[in-house]
């Protein structure tokens, strides 16, 4: 049986069409479960939430409140209260595709001894792409991830995206639940709660795989292509870096100073690119983005 854990904050604009899609799935309703957590909604989330069962009544969705404000804390609490044996996270701003549920299901089915997997997130913008937007910036706004048509294992340390991944229960009672002091709290940014999750399996031999036909539509609004919001978001993936790898030990963070100074150099090359193919906004925006992580990464 699948648990579709659904952890939201304030997203009564989109929480309706996103648990509609996964009704609307190729899909008995009778092998999976909607579990939504509610971490302290202030908006009209719950009464659209009614307005799905009203409408869908047809399909399981049990609702639990989180008060400990925070991603973690709602992603565990989706993991505690959920049935199933496989548990797939799904953002609460996306949509996902008729073939969605069933190809988790089939896959894990096929493949017993497969820990995770994860599939495409596509982003949907509500205005337009911005010029500046690259591959890079792409995957850090947006969560774009695209590894190809056919199934295959994630390669080094590429992993699913948080908002589109599914799990065997298992796999936690193994590495532990999501790291607290990790992952998104109201308006704050902080992520890698899934990266951290992912070192962990890897550092057990679990394995992960991309699975092309599990997509997921991830709605972009104009903010997250604001001046104000790239800054934030890319200032907070150095800060959940320093949390991250200063929990784990100063050998590690450490290791991670130094990756930090590769991808500048990296960063310099492609931005030399940009410039010399004349999109120069890309280029600097990639500069500006490596400014701001290494900027929460040392703690600044």
């Amino acid at each position: 049986m699948l648990s579709v854990i659904i952890c939201t904050y304030n997203r009564d604009k989109y929480i309706y069409n996103v648990l509609q899609s996964l009704a609307q799935n190729d899909f008995p309703t009778d092998q999976y479960e909607i579990v939504l957590v509610n971490n302290n909604c202030t908006d009209n989330t719950q009464s659209e939430c009614a307005r799905f069962k009203a409408d869908y009544p047809q399909v399981v969705m049990r609702e639990f409140m989180e008060t400990n404000q925070g991603l973690s804390y709602a992603r565990n609490r989706g993991i505690q209260e959920s049935k199933g044996d496989i548990l797939v996270y799904v953002d609460d701003d996306a949509l996902v595709n008729k073939e969605y549920l069933r190809t988790y299901a089939d896959f894990f089915a096929a493949h017993p001894e497969i820990d995770a997997a994860g599939g495409p997130i596509i982003p949907q913008y509500e205005t337009e792409e911005p010029a500046w937007m690259s591959h890079f910036t792409k995957c850090l706004i947006t969560g774009y991830k695209y590894n190809g048509n056919s199934v295959k294992e994630f390669p080094g340390k590429d992993f699913p995206g948080g908002g589109n991944a599914g799990y065997r229960a298992s796999v936690f009672e193994k590495v532990g639940l999501f790291n607290v002091d990790l992952g998104r709290k109201g308006d704050s940014l902080v992520g890698a709660e899934e990266k951290d999750i992912f070192d962990k399996m890897t550092s057990l031999g679990m394995r992960f795989f991309y699975l092309p036909t599990a997509i997921l539509y991830h709605l972009i609004p104009e903010k997250k292509l604001s001046k104000e919001y790239f800054d934030k978001l890319t200032y907070s993936i150095g800060k959940s870096e320093r949390i991250r790898t200063l929990a784990i030990g100063k050998g590690k963070y450490t290791k991670r100073i130094i990756s930090e100074m590769i991808k500048w150099a990296a960063s310099i090359v492609l931005c030399i690119g940009h410039t010399l193919t004349l999109k120069p906004s890309k280029g600097w925006k990639l500069i500006q983005f490596r400014w701001n992580v290494t900027k929460g990464l040392v703690g600044r």
